[in-house]
């Protein structure tokens, strides 16, 4: 993750004893009382480093603490210096010691940092009340060529998040009309052009050019973030800068707490009273707060309008992307607010809808937009079912290597599972394409896959999730494979080096091996499970992948999961069925180092991780009584190989042996059974090994309890089957 380097640094200054730092505090107590030059900058970044190299606070003199906040305070002291001082400071929070105010502080830069420090602190003694109070008495007596307001506006942004409560209503208004003024009446000129004042500067400066759009062409409309140009006013700073907070201004201040929620008034959704609410509204005198809500309206559709223009610059192209995704997640909040909205998002989010799922390079888009009509219901139903379908067939295939993509994408799945209604049948038909994205990113994505799987799971597809969920190493080498093969060598995501050219490559383009990858890479389930063997063998040569391993690790954690959601529906069928599923595959493992132990150690486990008693009833017993007697019989010669005799004996049984109800069939299967034991006792072994039990066969509740009783039988049986350990109890 680090460099040696920066290794090696950071475990000096964890291991650097209290010592040593209070040295090394006294002498930047004897910078900072001078005149602070560059050897207390350079001692400050290195005092910063310490203190932020451990999650545990460091201990400082009382004195060097009292001596930073002065420093913070001085109207003279370097920016840098401040901003070193803040950093070390807000690391040390909570502080008892401190005594920082910015009740007298007029540089609003200063302000900010100190509000950043008391911010920090928690809200012990109503700091963030303080700090909202302080910040609304620059707001209200800011003169037009008075101190910059921008600094403060992320203070302000992160108050209203913190504590809603704390602004008055008057503060309020004021603050919704001047994100109003903000957002739509920055200048459309550019800035002017600072002479630097040399020999062959002109005299006379050049009137300042207009804004141009990301493509190039000169802007006909308002400024937006999306606005490019050579320099920008403060006017155009702050436009910025209020779109950056306002969706968090417009879920937490004060009157967007109380706004109506759209599952409150969904019968005006898509209706023509939303059209007569949009119409009516603009008819009267709107209040500051509805006034934020349709300029931020504007200033959205102008930034959709934007998104479809050919950026010149890398740089502007990734803005467009983040610049799209807010404006969608805005128009959400605003259409929550006041259903008044959504008849106008809607005709803008059809077009949008349609240019995102032919573009690939605003996947990220897709999500907030799914989102959106996953909140409006009904009144999105017209275009969200082909949003639905792209996002689950195409996106995880295509974009599983993408962490950032994979952790929005499950965590949109995760929080939304209320309000998918009929979507949910493709949620479900959709987690082999999910488990691409669990498989190339398991360790992070982990919990939200436990989070997530109960509610992928119904009966019609446990059996086919349960092969996938044990070929999980198989898909992520597979995946791997994809990706080594993808033309696209230069939008390909790092890989493994240590396996340069794995011998599998060339001969993963073998027709018969394309048709088991296909099933493994499908995007829906298919209600089959093919046999993986050949295909296990082919990408043997990737099981030791560092990214396989940490796979296969997450596996015994996802069956537990599995099960205990299992024995929430399962009948006796889709038990005996999954049972079954288990032996077979106990032997058909992709062989990656220590997997299949672990697997295998899970599974005399299953009842104390939930499963039922009454799954092991009387039907799976007929099912395999067959071969149970062969194993027994031929102790002797079976021990390495008993579980895959097991089921091979139990998939070759009848499938009349698998009922739940009793017939006379299996009662003569039941006669047989007992037959069979009997003959079993003549045996003199077994017979010493049965009629001699230990100890703890005596105990009543071996007798009372399945759960109980199973692990003795389990033990009793392979001491039974094992060459080496002797027949007598103990």
């Amino acid at each position: 993750m680090f460099t040696a380097g920066a290794e090696s640094l950071l475990r000096q200054a964890r291991e650097l004893q209290d010592e040593d730092l209070q040295k090394f505090c006294s002498r930047l107590r004897k910078l900072l009382q001078k005149d602070p030059g560059p050897e207390a900058t350079d001692t400050l970044q290195r005092l910063f480093f310490i203190v932020s190299a451990t999650k545990y606070n460091r201990k400082l003199e009382k004195t060097c603490v009292d001596l930073l906040q002065t420093t913070l305070c001085l109207p003279t002291c370097p920016e840098q210096l401040q901003l070193l001082c803040a950093a070390i400071l807000r690391e040390r929070s909570p502080c008892d010691s401190l005594s920082l105010s910015c009740d007298h502080i007029q540089n609003t830069r200063q302000l900010s940092l100190v509000a950043s420090v008391l911010l920090a602190q928690g809200d012990r003694k109503q700091e963030v009340r303080n700090v909202a109070q302080c910040i609304f008495k620059v707001l209200e007596s800011r003169q037009p060529e008075g101190p910059s307001l921008r600094p403060l506006l992320p203070v302000l942004s992160k108050v209203t998040s913190l504590a809603p409560g704390s602004l008055h209503e008057d503060q309020t208004r004021l603050l919704n009309k001047r994100l109003v003024d903000w957002l739509r009446y920055a200048s459309v000129q550019q800035g002017p052009t600072h002479s630097s004042g040399g020999f062959f500067s002109t005299p006379r400066a050049r009137p300042p050019g207009p804004i141009t759009e990301v493509d190039g062409a000169v802007a006909t409309d308002f400024f937006t973030v999306l606005s490019t140009g050579q320099h920008f006013t403060e006017d155009q700073w702050l436009n910025v800068q209020a779109f950056s907070m306002l969706r968090a201004w417009l879920l937490h201040s004060p009157e967007g707490l109380g706004a109506p929620d759209a599952d409150d008034k969904s019968e005006l959704e898509g209706s023509t009273l939303s059209v007569l609410s949009a119409a009516s509204s603009a008819s009267r005198l709107l209040s500051p707060q509805e006034q934020l809500r349709e300029k931020a309206f504007e200033y959205c559709q102008r930034l959709v309008e934007q998104s479809n223009r050919r950026a010149l610059r890398k740089g502007d192209a990734d803005l467009q992307k983040a610049c799209l995704v807010e404006a969608v997640l805005v128009l959400d909040v605003l259409c929550r607010q006041d259903p008044s909205f959504l008849y106008r998002t809607l005709s803008c989010l059809k077009a949008l809808q349609a240019r995102l799922c032919e573009d690939p390079t605003h996947v990220r888009a897709l999500l907030p937009l799914a989102q959106f009509f996953l909140n409006h219901g009904e009144a999105a139903a017209v275009v969200s079912g082909a949003v639905y379908q792209h996002l689950f067939t195409r996106v995880p295939s295509e974009h599983f290597h993408s962490p950032e993509l994979a952790f929005e994408f499950l965590q949109l799945c995760r929080d939304s599972l209320p309000l998918f209604g009929r979507s949910l049948g493709v949620l479900k038909l959709s987690f082999p394409n999910l488990f691409k994205f669990l498989a190339w990113n398991s360790p992070p994505l982990t919990a939200e896959f436990v989070a997530l799987l109960p509610s992928l799971l119904d009966a019609a597809t446990a059996v086919e999730m349960l092969h996938a969920l044990l070929d999980l190493p198989c898909l992520t080498a597979a995946l791997d494979l994809q990706l080594r093969l993808s033309p696209a060598a230069s939008e390909r995501p790092l890989w493994d080096a240590s396996l340069r050219t794995p011998s599998c490559l060339e001969a993963s383009r073998d027709p018969q091996f394309q048709g088991l990858l296909q099933h493994l890479l499908r995007a829906k389930a298919s209600g089959t499970a093919e046999r993986l063997a050949p295909l296990h063998q082919l990408l043997q040569p990737m099981a030791s992948c560092a990214r396989v391993v940490q796979c296969a690790e997450a596996v015994p954690t996802l069956l537990q999961v599995f099960f205990s959601a299992v024995t929430q529906f399962a009948d006796g069928a889709l038990t005996n069925q999954l049972a079954l599923a288990i032996l077979e595959r106990s032997d058909s493992l992709y062989q990656v180092p220590e997997y299949e132990a672990r697997v295998h150690r899970w599974v005399p486990c299953w009842p104390p991780m939930g499963l039922r008693p009454s799954w092991f009833h009387w039907p799976l017993h007929l099912a395999c009584h067959t071969p149970i007697p062969h194993f027994v019989l031929s102790y002797s010669t079976v021990t390495a190989g008993a579980i895959p005799r097991l089921r091979r004996g139990a998939i070759q049984t009848p499938p009349s042996a698998m009922s739940s109800v009793p017939c006379e069939e299996d009662m003569g299967a039941v006669r047989t059974r007992a037959t069979e034991l009997l003959n079993l006792l003549k045996m003199p072994s077994v017979a010493q090994f049965v009629l001699t039990p230990s100890t703890e066969v005596s105990e009543p509740r071996y007798h009372r309890d399945t759960n109980t009783a199973l692990p003795l039988a389990l033990r009793t049986v392979s001491r039974l089957l094992e060459k080496d350990v002797g027949l007598l109890p103990g």
